[in-house]
């Protein structure tokens, strides 16, 4: 599946929308992880298990909005994007968001083609899923 930033998909058509697809999570770091990241704070710099939690919670998210993209029969996803929140002190809210869509390569020689949709359609470049 094609998951991009962009409202299209060069040497793609898009042949139907089929509305906004999402993936959320609420976390919060364990205890433990809130006292280290606290010594750390202090000497200041990356703060590791914080870095890690927001990195997990995107691709946990990530993976949600791919799941309803294809419960609707997408293979794309256009116009991805991802907000945080915070709720109360001790809670970060991470969502997903975007587009699904139903595209096609198109072929050479055709008008809005690439070499990767090309490939595609000739079979050298993978499938779509």
């Amino acid at each position: 599946m094609l998951v991009v930033t962009s409202n299209d998909i060069p040497g793609y058509r898009i042949e139907a929308v089929l509305g906004e697809v999402m993936g959320m999570t609420v976390r919060s770091a364990n205890i433990g992880a809130n006292i280290v990241a606290g010594f750390r704070a202090i000497g200041g710099g990356e703060v590791d298990e914080f870095t890690r939690l927001v990195y997990e919670s995107r691709q946990q998210v990530m993976q949600r909005m791919w799941q309803d993209a294809v419960s609707r029969g997408a293979n794309a996803i256009t116009a991805m994007r991802f907000d945080t929140g915070s709720i109360g002190q001790t809670f970060t809210e991470v969502c997903a968001y975007g587009t699904a869509v139903i595209v096609e390569p198109i072929a050479d020689g055709q008008p809005g083609a690439t070499k990767q949709s090309a490939g595609v359609v000739a079979g050298q470049g993978g499938q779509l899923r």
